[in-house]
């Protein structure tokens, strides 16, 4: 199981998207700052995931997401994640 997940910096107004296989881990490691892209923007906050059963989906998912202007992922966020 794998879950993409989204980030949400308030501090700087700022979105992060990424799969991982543990969340937990994850976002301890980006609240850390051990990934470079993300460690500016320090605390993260987790604002949703969304469960797939393979990391080839996860990826996939991932990369549309990131692809999507702010309006649009906005529009995903708010009705899949709450």
């Amino acid at each position: 199981m794998y879950f993409v997940y989204i980030l949400y910096s308030k501090a700087h107004d700022r979105f992060y998207v990424g799969h991982t296989s543990s969340i937990e881990r994850r976002l301890i490691e980006h609240n850390e700052g051990r990934n470079p892209s993300t460690k500016p923007y320090i605390p993260w906050e987790l604002l949703g995931t969304i469960i797939k059963d393979d990391k080839a989906s996860a990826y996939q998912l991932e990369m549309k997401l990131k692809n999507l202007s702010r309006e649009r992922k906005l529009a995903f966020i708010n009705k899949y994640c709450k």
